[in-house]
């Protein structure tokens, strides 16, 4: 069977059995038994695997099919038979050429991480904090709708609603790969509910998806951290508890500073290096797809934290996602969490991206 040309590389057939054969032994390991340590891991890569080798056999299948029809060609009672059976199935050669290459994509193996969610207001004053408040409540439905769970870490609420800043974990299948491309500068234009004349104000709020880190990803030096313990309060007024609750760690080298005011000190220590370490694990990937892609005159998702990607219109009723020239008219749906035409759009449009940069690199011969 001939190679794939993958946008100026050639995939070899002996590479498509490899895969073909790691998911056999997969399947074969998890139908005898695996112990409970390996079963988690072993379905994580099964399942990643699956739709790859659904696309290698459906290449597969379509390739022997035109090869069965070209055999025809040669009897005179199945000529013409075998010439629309020809158009139809080279017809569909270049889809399933480019599905099977999508498929081959290299993955971003924080794809299925849980993720952190920040969001912050930008300018705007009182109507960027109600605005933030109203994309936290955005992607909390959104994450209902997908069976995800959203654990709130820190939240500072003002006092007409409104969200100074917000931290939340979302865990779920696959989180980091659905919002991994939200972060940035999201704008809003409306009437604020603040504004007596009914003139529109235009404000934003930066939203950062960062994945979820590990353990092993990231190793931090105790001795580059300083640790203040601090006097936290509640939300105001004349009842307000204080306590000396609040922790505020910062990581010397890189100068990210992280806090937590639960009530808990020891439940605010453990939080707040679960986002430093998330932070941490950003900045690395951030350097290195930096290195690798420091020609790269533009890329969907950047995650410029600067970058503004995004416009709520709410007079017009619509949403504009400018990285992609994206605009619908739905922006009530988009709001109570209808996002996956608009995530669809952008993974798909990253995917062509990469398709696009291995058609740009010189080929070097079979990939193995």
């Amino acid at each position: 069977m001939p190679p794939i040309a993958q946008m100026g590389r050639m995939i070899s057939d002996a590479r498509l059995d490899q895969i073909v054969q790691r998911f056999q032994f997969l399947e074969a390991r998890m139908a005898a038994g695996a112990g409970p340590s390996d079963i988690a891991a072993l379905a994580r890569e099964y399942s990643e695997l699956k739709p790859v080798v659904d696309r290698i056999e459906a290449w597969r299948r379509l390739t022997r099919d035109i090869a069965d029809a070209q055999a025809m060609l040669s009897d005179p009672d199945m000529k013409d038979l075998a010439e629309d059976e020809l158009a139809r199935l080279r017809a569909e050669r270049p889809g399933a050429e480019e599905a099977l290459q999508r498929a081959l994509l290299p993955r971003d193996e924080a794809d299925a991480r849980p993720a952190i969610l920040e969001i912050r207001p930008g300018t705007g004053g009182d109507e960027a904090a109600l605005f933030a408040a109203d994309l936290l409540r955005m992607y909390q439905r959104y994450a209902e709708a997908r069976g995800w769970r959203v654990e709130i870490i820190e939240e500072q609420a003002t006092e007409l609603g409104g969200i100074k800043e917000v931290i939340a974990r979302i865990g779920g299948e696959g989180v980091f790969a659905r919002l991994k491309y939200e972060s940035g500068v999201h704008r809003v234009q409306r009437v604020p509910a603040t504004e007596s004349g009914g003139r529109i104000h235009t404000s934003a709020a930066t939203v950062a998806v960062l994945p979820e880190a590990q353990d092993v990803d990231i190793q931090i030096d105790p001795n580059d951290l300083r640790i203040d313990t601090m006097r936290s309060s509640g939300a105001g007024g004349q009842h307000v508890n204080t306590t000396d609750s609040a922790v505020r760690i910062t990581h010397v080298p890189t100068g990210i500073v992280v806090t937590s005011s639960e009530k808990s000190q020891h439940q605010n220590r453990a939080i707040a290096m679960q986002v430093l370490k998330a932070r941490l694990y950003d900045l690395e990937r951030r350097r290195a797809e930096e290195a690798r892609a420091a020609d790269r005159k533009a890329q969907v998702g950047s995650g410029d934290r600067s970058e503004r990607i995004r416009t709520y219109n709410f007079p017009q009723g619509r949403m504009t996602d400018h990285r992609i020239n994206l605009t619908l008219y739905k922006l009530d749906q988009v709001m109570q969490g209808d996002l996956d035409e608009v995530i669809d759009a952008l993974t798909a449009d990253a995917q062509a991206r990469l398709l696009a940069e291995a058609e740009d690199r010189p080929a070097t011969g079979a990939m193995t």
